[in-house]
């Protein structure tokens, strides 16, 4: 089956209606269908999470209830990091120390060449510095 790596660019356009790419990531999902997994990992969603921080206690909730959901889906593979993928994605940002890439970067993209991963639901330009094809 086909996996696609989800970043948090993707989720915080769907969960936020007000984003301007909501529409294109609501698209994005009705039109990955059941044949396609998507992947995303702990870090991502903390990420998320400390993006929604400042948007009030409703939006907040919101968020809590959907990153839940995402944990729990079936169809989402939910990866946590160990200490060796942290350390494996220190290195790797240290190497790119001439690029704009974060630790959540790092650790994504780790993950998606662990699993084989090509394809990732972002807007964010450094997976395609990487190799990856960005969807968004």
């Amino acid at each position: 089956m086909k996996k696609v790596f989800a970043d948090t660019f993707y989720w915080a356009a769907l969960i936020n209606p007000r984003d301007q790419w909501h529409e294109k990531a609501v698209g994005l999902r009705e039109s990955i269908g059941s044949g396609v997994r998507i992947v995303t990992t702990e870090t991502v969603l903390i990420e998320l999470m400390n993006y929604f921080c400042e948007f009030g206690d409703e939006m907040r909730r919101v968020v809590v209830e959907d990153v839940r959901d995402i944990m729990l889906d079936l169809n989402i593979d939910f990866i946590e990091h160990g200490p060796t993928t942290f350390l494996d994605a220190v290195a790797m940002y240290e190497e790119r120390s001439d690029k704009g890439y974060s630790l959540t970067d790092c650790i994504s993209m780790l993950v998606m060449r662990d699993q084989g991963i090509t394809e990732i639901l972002t807007h964010d330009n450094h997976f395609e510095q990487e190799g990856f094809v960005v969807l968004l």
